[in-house]
């Protein structure tokens, strides 16, 4: 086994299981933390969390409602519930100093839990994803937050339904294995939490109160986006500078809303560097 091999494991927050994955030294209280999105898992991160572990710790987990992840119907799934999970998470992780990689509704979540935990917040890599002022639902989301077309909605997708719809916005199209993935991951348990998740979320993470409380941060960051992101469009991503000033931003021209599984290359060209100048640091 390589030393940069990433081991499976598991945390407990307030008793809800989150799996993880791990690599590079576990004593280390300074780690590269990726926080997937909707839908997702520890997973997504495999390739680029195995690269990383090669000169830094890094973890991944399954958050709540997700993947592997317990999916209680009485957790909360709101951006505050999942920053609370992720807070317990990284404090049982003994994580001091946390370099976010964040992803989709991930970046709600991990922004809003770096917020509140400014001296434990140390950069941010942000994937289609970021501060969103203004930002308006998707078609998909508009559909979760109705109350029965959402209900409707989710108790008929399919397997071949899932493969059409993440075409969509992909035009190098998205690995076969990556997508049956999601749609294994995709059951009953998640289904619920998306409904819940999109439904309390009116304003996607209170933008504007999480902008004031990180620019003054001036955190060091990096915007990877793909151009045909017909979820979160590619404007957003010069707009992060308006958070981060100092932001690196690369946009990835033929790719869609998950640029790490089908452009892994490129991302990892542009995430690797930043992360391991940051970790020298």
């Amino acid at each position: 086994m390589s030393n940069n091999a990433l081991r499976a494991g598991e945390i407990r927050v307030g008793g809800v299981r989150s799996p993880l994955l791990e690599g590079g030294r576990p004593e280390s209280d300074e780690a590269v933390v990726f926080v997937h999105g909707n839908p997702g898992s520890s997973r997504d991160w495999t390739r680029l969390a195995t690269a990383v572990a090669a000169f830094g710790r890094v973890v991944a987990l399954d958050m709540p409602g997700f993947g592997g992840a317990d999916k209680p119907p009485g957790f909360e799934y709101t951006v505050r519930g999942y920053a609370r999970h992720l807070a317990g998470a990284l404090a049982g992780l003994h994580i001091r100093r946390a370099h976010l990689v964040l992803h989709d509704f991930g970046g709600p979540w991990g922004l809003a839990w770096a917020a509140t935990h400014p001296n434990e917040f140390a950069t941010a890599t942000l994937i289609d994803t970021g501060v969103l002022s203004g930002y308006r639902w998707h078609y998909l989301a508009r559909i979760w937050r109705t109350p029965l077309l959402g209900e409707l909605f989710q108790a008929t997708a399919t397997r071949r339904g899932f493969h059409l719809l993440r075409k969509h916005g992909n035009p190098r199209g998205l690995p076969r294995e990556f997508v049956a993935q999601m749609f294994d991951d995709y059951d009953r348990g998640t289904r619920r939490a998306v409904l819940k998740l999109y439904r309390a979320t009116s304003d996607p993470g209170r933008m504007e109160e999480m902008a004031q409380a990180l620019r003054p941060l001036a955190r060091p960051a990096l915007v990877v986006w793909g151009k045909h992101d017909p979820y979160i469009p590619v404007r957003y991503a010069e707009r992060q500078r308006e958070v981060f000033p100092s932001a690196k931003v690369v946009v990835l021209e033929r790719s869609g809303h998950w640029p790490f599984a089908d452009d892994p290359d490129a991302v990892a060209q542009a995430v690797l560097p930043f992360l391991r100048e940051q970790l020298r640091r």
